[in-house]
């Protein structure tokens, strides 16, 4: 790789790890956000689902935005925006302020993680798999030491120091990748001449607007749900609307000449289809240990905080050396040796949790962390593989963004399975049926990555 490649690697890295680094260092700062604008636990857990839910919709919908007008002005916008909100969240006067920019730094870094991924695949031809473990080092990174940041930030600066410390990523990411991201212009540059309505023709106004109001709906009703405690007939109604929004989404995507989302593309390549089912399932399983096992730990062997933190660590130090070694492999061997280890490993880390018992010696729940940490790596890198082989070019970049969707809506889901198998309080015996379900989830991932395997040959990176 030569040394251009390798900064323009760096600048995208840079940019890219805000998104995951911003999800997860917020969970550390929910007491005091608690205690700062009083509110309980249901009411303060919106400001992780609507980093969630911002950022499953805005990264297919940047990646468009990107496919249309050029990468580089995206991703560099981007930046901008996420400095901005960073810079006023902690200037927040109520918590719903804080909502609002929390949604709008979740829009600026999702502009940067499916722009960023379309970037590499376009501008680094040589070793693709190994630039992807790259950016899968810089994602997995910052997700595993984000909760160690957050605290000591809050221990030493109170909550809004995990806001100000985007900063001097946003600023470095800003000055390299004005200088090493190559200038592009769009395959549509006739869109500066077009009316205002063909350039909403072109963007697909009307179907971002049903999938965006159709997916808010959908999980505003599922999660209303979940924090109640108890299904009313306001979230399923809300739920249902956002059924039937998603039902006339597809629809009319199916119908106009330049689709938000080409499902009829997509169609056409059912590996794409399979790759994105298979990276909401993997996450789900990831994130359901990521939540569930700290609570294990500190309710049912009474581990302190510092402690579990340390134990949790090793889940993303794991997934972090593993990804520089799944880029070398994939690029010698293909994706599928390492996504066929990768559901043995959730097989063997999900029956892991099932036979832990209240007495089971704490350091042994490091076998479970290190399964998933090492499968976490091998799918990060491999599935995007998969992805890129899969994908013609033209649509890469919201593909790619529909890619990072899948991960948010796998991170939902774990959130949706933990509450509803632990109910209002966590129990020892809602642990293990956790660990049940887990693993008929990884043993059904290996039979779809057998049938992958034996619907025809992929081509290779």
């Amino acid at each position: 790789m030569s040394v251009r490649s390798r900064w323009l690697m760096i600048s995208v890295g840079l940019g890219i790890l805000l998104n995951p680094l911003n999800s997860s260092m917020v969970s550390v700062a929910i007491p005091s956000l608690q205690n700062v604008f009083q509110l309980d636990f249901t009411g303060v857990s919106w400001i992780i689902f609507s980093f969630y839910i911002a950022s499953s919709i805005a990264q297919p919908i940047m990646g468009k935005a990107s496919d249309l007008f050029g990468r580089r002005k995206l991703f560099l916008a981007g930046l901008v925006v996420a400095f901005i909100a960073s810079l006023l969240a902690p200037l927040s006067p109520t918590f719903g302020w804080l909502i609002v920019f929390r949604i709008v730094q979740s829009i600026g870094t999702s502009m940067m993680v499916g722009v960023g991924m379309a970037i590499v695949r376009i501008h680094i031809m040589e070793n693709q798999a190994s630039a992807l473990s790259v950016l899968s080092t810089f994602l997995s990174g910052a997700a595993a030491i984000g909760p160690f940041i957050g605290g000591v930030l809050i221990h030493w600066w109170d909550w809004p120091a995990i806001f100000f410390v985007n900063i001097p990523f946003v600023v470095t990411s800003f000055l390299l990748a004005w200088r090493t991201i190559p200038k592009d212009e769009p395959s549509t540059l006739a869109a500066r001449s077009m009316s205002f309505r063909k350039w909403i023709d072109l963007i697909d106004a009307l179907g971002i607007l049903l999938f965006s109001v159709g997916l808010i709906a959908l999980l505003v009703g599922i999660l209303s749900a979940k924090s109640n405690g108890h299904i009313s007939l306001q979230n399923v109604i809300v739920g249902l609307i956002g059924l039937a929004l998603l039902g006339a989404f597809v629809r009319h995507e199916l119908k106009v000449t330049s689709p938000f989302l080409p499902l009829r593309t997509f169609a056409k390549y059912p590996a794409m289809i399979w790759v994105n089912v298979e990276f909401m399932l993997v996450n789900a399983l990831y994130y359901s240990v990521f939540f569930g096992l700290p609570s294990y730990l500190q309710l049912v062997r009474h581990v302190s905080e510092f402690q579990t933190g340390i134990l949790m660590l090793s889940l993303g130090l794991c997934s972090l050396a593993t990804s520089p070694i799944a880029g070398r492999w994939i690029d010698k061997s293909g994706p599928r040796p390492a996504l066929l280890v990768s559901g043995i490993l959730l097989t063997f880390g999900s029956l892991w949790l099932v036979i832990l018992s209240q007495t089971s010696p704490v350091i042994s729940v490091c076998l479970a962390l290190a399964a998933f940490g090492i499968s976490n790596g091998l799918n990060n890198v491999g599935m995007q593989a998969v992805l890129f082989q899969s994908c013609p070019k033209e649509i890469i970049g919201v593909a790619s963004g529909l890619f990072n969707t899948s991960r948010y809506l796998g991170t939902i889901f774990s959130s949706l399975l933990t509450g509803i198998v632990m109910g209002d309080k966590f129990n020892f015996e809602g642990f293990q049926l956790l660990g049940i379900i887990l693993t008929v989830m990884a043993f059904s991932l290996v039979l779809m990555s057998r049938r992958r395997r034996e619907s025809g040959p992929l081509q290779e990176l």
